[in-house]
Parts: C-alpha cells; sequence; structure tokens
C-alpha cells in the first residue's frame, strides 16, 4: 500500500507519497527500486522513505523550505522512534543516489555519493503542518509502480522528441544562413579576385605613358 499526500506551501503543489510498511508487500522495496524524485528519511533511526515529486524543471537543490518543512515533519510522524524525538536529523538525497545491494535488509539502502546527501533539522513535531498533510492523504492498495514510473518515462521521452523537433527548425536556419554566408564570401573572392591586379598603382607602373624617355635602352 501507498499513501500519497498533497503540500500546498508551494504551486503547483507538491506531491509526495509513502510506502504503509516495508514488509507489507515489499510496499518499500518497489518505491526505492522505482522511485522518481528525492527521497527523505529519518537519519540513523528506522523510518518510512517519503518521497518528493518534483515539478518539471524543479531541482532538488533549492526546494524551498515551507516544503522542506512539510517533508520534514512527515519524515518524523512516520518514525516509530524518530516521531517520539525532539532534535532529530532527516537527510534527503535524489532517488538516482540511492544504493541497494543484496546484503541490505528490506528498505535499507546507503548512498552513491555523500555529497549529494543534505540534512534538515526538525526540532519537535508541529501537528498543525502532520495534521494538514494527512487530510490530504490518499492511498492505493496495490499500485502499479513499476507501470506508473514507465509511464513517466513514456512522457519524458515525447516531450524530449517535441523539443527536438521543434529546435530542428531553428537548427536548419542557422545552418542554412553559415552555408549561404560562405557562398557569399567565395564569389566575392571570386569576383573581385583581379582587383589588385588591375589596380591604379599596378596600372601606372605598366603603362608605356609614364616610362622614362630612355625605357626602350633597358632591352638593348
Amino acid at each position: 500500500m501507498v499513501y500519497y499526500f498533497t503540500s500546498n506551501v508551494v504551486k503547483p503543489s507538491a506531491a509526495i507519497y509513502v510506502g504503509k510498511d516495508k514488509f507489507e508487500s515489499g510496499t518499500d522495496e518497489e518505491l526505492i527500486k522505482h522511485g522518481w524524485e528525492e527521497d527523505f528519511h529519518v537519519d540513523k533511526l528506522s523510518s518510512a522513505h517519503i518521497y518528493l515529486r518534483l515539478a518539471e524543471g524543479d531541482s532538488w537543490e533549492t526546494i524551498p523550505g515551507d516544503l522542506l518543512t512539510d517533508l520534514g515533519q512527515l519524515t518524523k510522524a512516520n518514525s516509530i522512534e524518530g516521531n517520539k524525538k525532539d532534535n532529530i536529523t532527516v537527510i534527503y538525497t535524489p532517488w538516482s543516489n540511492l544504493k541497494k545491494d543484496g546484503s541490505m535488509a528490506i528498505g535499507q539502502v546507503s548512498f552513491k555519493d555523500p555529497r549529494k546527501v543534505k540534512r534538515i533539522l526538525i526540532a519537535q513535531r508541529e501537528n498543525p503542518i502532520v495534521n494538514r498533510l494527512n487530510k490530504t492523504k490518499t492511498e492505493k492498495t496495490q499500485p502499479d509502480l513499476f507501470q506508473e514510473k514507465e509511464e513517466h518515462l513514456r512522457q519524458q521521452r515525447k516531450k524530449e522528441q517535441i523539443a527536438r523537433q521543434e529546435r530542428l527548425p531553428s537548427i536548419q536556419k542557422k545552418e542554412e544562413a553559415r552555408v549561404a554566408k560562405e557562398r557569399s564570401e567565395k564569389k566575392w573572392q571570386k569576383d573581385h579576385a583581379y582587383d589588385d591586379l588591375f589596380s591604379e598603382e599596378n596600372m601606372e607602373g605598366s603603362s608605356n605613358q609614364n616610362r622614362p624617355e630612355n625605357w626602350e635602352d633597358d632591352f638593348m
């Protein structure tokens, strides 16, 4: 089972989701395997993995502060141990930075690059935030996470293909302009190839009119 939440502290609203139980049908494992964007959980404490689906064009490095607070509070609330403690650290990283191998327990992950892990401090549980998020909660009993991701990737590829097609005319125009300029320069060079030969200075030097009177003696 997967729970879905909506945070309205940003526009457009942010989609958040979390697996109910790491042992229930391997929900957490499926989310780890087929995740989309960011992963949040309590540092050094057992907790559910909270996922954020960033809006298109947004970066995990520039998540707004209010949204980070929502995610941190939701992560704390979904940790049995972390929910009882104050001043906990919630860590987050891009889903692509998660590392999973066969030696790890169910739901356990590490990171490929520790430099891509950020931390936020959650001083204490803030019930107004948790209650607001819980009011948006919906659930899916057996979501097809693999198919959802495949459809997401298909839509991304479609957008990229459309973007390439839209850029193509511009690229073609630039290439046509470059070729036209090159041809124009070659034509100008061809048309003016003899300009220096027939310059006033060269014409004067080859004219008999301005030669000295004894110029013919040079050939005797």
